[in-house]
């Protein structure tokens, strides 16, 4: 393991391939023949749907990876020969996953985040605007906006087609059916 460990971040909005980006890293390490972990915070019912104990991108791509409930659990859970370890779904986590991180890089690891940067209102989401901050490398791709084709880099959520309103809950998860990729021109959030 090396003396000194990193932090990569990558993100941007919903469909923009950063599980996919995740997983491509992943897959390098392990021909690397380095040791991985990939976590995904439980609150995150998705991947109960595709395969308890996976991390699944929208594209379909999938690596083995266990769930936890806090930040706190990932320091527990990190094995002593593990080099690389991956956090997918960030925004999810409590502030404490910052503190986590930095134990982590300070003993050597290489973590990798991957989350969303704003929520649906275009604010930032949880830990990852400072995860961001930290970051040796940090990533943030984009999508393809679901109005006119041109690159995306907010995530629309809609309530029975519409956008839904500023005074709607932050956390919803979901995919497809309740969520878009926009650019900032088609990215709307209605305030009344």
């Amino acid at each position: 393991m090396p003396a000194t460990g990193s932090l990569e971040v990558i993100t941007g909005p919903m469909f923009s391939g950063k599980t996919d980006e995740l997983i491509r890293r992943l897959r390098r390490a392990r021909i690397a023949r380095q040791k991985v972990q990939v976590f995904y915070p439980a609150v995150d019912s998705r991947y109960a749907e595709s395969g308890f104990g996976k991390v699944t991108s929208h594209a379909g791509a999938e690596f083995d990876a266990a769930p936890v409930r806090a930040a706190q659990d990932l320091l527990r859970l990190v094995e002593d020969d593990t080099s690389v370890m991956a956090i997918d779904e960030a925004q999810f986590f409590d502030d404490d996953i910052l503190r986590v991180v930095e134990r982590l890089v300070a003993g050597g690891v290489r973590v990798i985040a991957a989350g969303l940067d704003t929520d649906f209102r275009g604010e930032p989401f949880g830990p990852v605007p400072a995860l961001m901050a930290q970051a040796e490398r940090l990533d943030k791709l984009q999508a393809i906006c679901m109005q006119c084709g041109e690159p995306a880099s907010r995530t629309q959520r809609l309530i029975g087609g519409k956008p839904a309103g500023a005074h709607d809950p932050v956390v919803v998860v979901g995919a497809g059916e309740l969520y878009e990729a926009r650019c900032r021109a088609h990215h709307k959030v209605p305030r009344e």
